[in-house]
């Protein structure tokens, strides 16, 4: 009788350590993996316990390369997109215009949209308008569906934001400038932060709009597609655990900040 009385009170938590547990499973099989020598190439077997491939995770050539270049087009996509999406987020939320209802609607559009549609129509319109496919290009796609994330996730911030701490900031003598940069970015940020980390993530992570607009560029998603075909190397498992643990690291920062701010 306790067990299933603590069964009943505790079966949310367990089933959600259930779900944490098969999302984390695939990391676990990555990252165990960056430590493991395989019997041979095509194998994927737990063989051998070895820090090799993180003493050299270049090994493998032009690797490192295109994960440079990844992270070079996340960063200029996540620029673009973040400050374009932040003013985009501010319009939609804080001004009656008209056509306000359609922009909203265009704003969803690129995330409802299938990749392949978007990738095959974003290579028809660069062919149509003769530009040459490469890292611009790949660029300019990644800003076009990393917006429409970017406005979402700062428009649901902002929503939140009481109007009254501008009536506040308004009465003790505050000009909209220095209200918008005292009261309102300051609240805003997190969510300006976390739109980028996940424009970044998106863009880094993108394989199927960037195949399609990539011409002779090779981006690190593009990489391991390739080299799927005559055996992935070990070093791919640690970039993958390095991104990870780079990730998990800033959201621990991210959360770890109020508490001192508190104490």
């Amino acid at each position: 009788m306790r067990l299933g009385r603590w069964l009943a009170d505790h079966w949310v938590l367990g089933a959600g350590l259930v779900v944490l547990a098969y999302l984390l499973l695939p990391v676990a099989v990555v990252a165990g993996l960056s430590v493991n020598r395989a019997s041979s190439r095509l194998s994927y077997d737990f063989h051998e316990f070895t820090l090799d491939w993180w003493a050299h995770p270049c090994g493998s050539p032009g690797m490192c390369a295109a994960v440079v270049r990844s992270v070079q087009i996340g960063f200029l996509s996540t620029l673009v997109a973040t400050v374009l999406g932040t003013l985009m987020a501010f319009g939609l939320t804080r001004h009656r215009f008209a056509g306000r209802g359609a922009t909203s609607i265009l704003v969803f559009l690129p995330m409802a949209t299938p990749e392949v549609v978007m990738g095959s129509s974003l290579l028809a319109l660069f062919g149509a308008a003769r530009v040459p496919l490469g890292f611009a290009t790949i660029v300019i796609a990644h800003v076009m569906f990393c917006v429409s994330f970017v406005v979402v996730t700062v428009r649901a911030r902002l929503a939140g934001l009481d109007p009254q701490l501008l009536e506040a900031a308004a009465d003790l003598y505050a000009g909209p400038w220095q209200a918008f940069r005292r009261v309102t970015l300051p609240l805003a940020l997190p969510g300006i932060v976390a739109a980028a980390l996940l424009a970044f993530s998106l863009s880094f992570d993108d394989f199927i709009v960037t195949n399609f607009n990539a011409g002779t560029t090779t981006t690190f998603p593009m990489y391991v597609w390739g080299a799927a075909q005559r055996g992935i190397p070990p070093q791919v498992n640690v970039i993958g655990t390095a991104m990870f643990l780079i990730a998990l690291l800033l959201v621990a920062l991210t959360m770890l900040r109020p508490r001192r701010a508190r104490f």
